[in-house]
């Protein structure tokens, strides 16, 4: 017999899957542009960070994205699950800190983009986390294949 928890539980799972199969490869992608190049993209950083617009429209955006992850994934259990989860979260701010204090938005950017060391270490732990989500949301697992119904 399936219980309601059991119920929760799998579509809980096949939410993460689905948001995994989306922030999984877009991490790993983003992360390992960061990596390979950053002193070519942020060369022109300083002009970029002068247009206001262009600062707000993309703090907007980044905020809409971040507050859709947070609605539709409120789960925490697994580290698939916490990984989008947290993505959500911190998009979230970073879109928030984009629209309402671009200019320290931008400043924080630069420093990360232009610092060695440390935040390759960090981009290259993202990129990492990307490879896992997209193995997650992409790669069949024997269970889900035993849950799903018979065409």
């Amino acid at each position: 017999m399936v219980t309601s928890e059991h119920r929760l539980t799998v579509a809980a799972q096949a939410r993460t899957r689905m948001f995994a199969r989306v922030l999984g490869p877009f991490l790993f992608i983003v992360t390992a542009a960061a990596i390979f190049r950053a002193p070519q993209v942020w060369a022109d950083v300083e002009n970029y960070g002068t247009d206001p617009l262009a600062l707000w429209a993309t703090g907007a955006f980044t905020l809409l994205i971040g507050l859709i992850v947070v609605a539709l994934h409120p789960y925490w259990r697994g580290p698939a699950a916490i990984f989008v989860s947290a993505t959500g979260w911190i998009t979230t701010l970073k879109g928030l800190a984009l629209t309402v204090f671009p200019d320290s938005g931008m400043s924080a950017a630069s420093f990360a983009m232009r610092a060695e060391g440390w935040t390759r270490v960090l981009y290259a732990l993202f990129a990492l986390i990307g490879l896992y989500l997209t193995y997650i949301g992409w790669v069949p697992s024997r269970e889900r294949q035993h849950d799903a119904p018979a065409l």
